[in-house]
């Protein structure tokens, strides 16, 4: 974990507004077309992003602002599916970077 003070970054209404769009989304789900899912994700990625980034670390609001935003929450990919996946997998290995440097202090032990 990080070493820095916790923030709570959602309060209850806006972690139980989450929560209803990912469960409703899961429903939509088994009704809609494969290629949804990842649009209904990212929407979800996105609603979250934008609530946490005003009162996120510097670092975590960078990635929010500079990796996710690039990559648009209702791209349906329809054309260009390598590119559109190889974006993911960007935004994933982005992600796990940041990830690993928000919690490597604490993996290195005593100096």
């Amino acid at each position: 974990m990080p070493t820095t003070a916790p923030v709570w970054v959602l309060d209850e209404d806006e972690a139980v507004e989450l929560l209803a769009y990912l469960i409703t989304a899961a429903r939509t789900q088994v009704d809609e077309a494969a290629e949804y899912g990842p649009m209904r994700l990212l929407t979800a990625a996105h609603r979250l992003a934008e609530q946490i980034a005003p009162r996120s670390s510097r670092a975590t609001a960078a990635f929010v602002h500079d990796e996710l935003d690039q990559v648009p929450q209702l791209a349906v990919p329809r054309t260009g599916r390598e590119e559109y996946v190889a974006r993911l997998d960007e935004l994933c290995r982005s992600l796990a970077a940041h990830l690993s440097a928000r919690w490597a202090s604490d993996r290195a032990g005593p100096a």
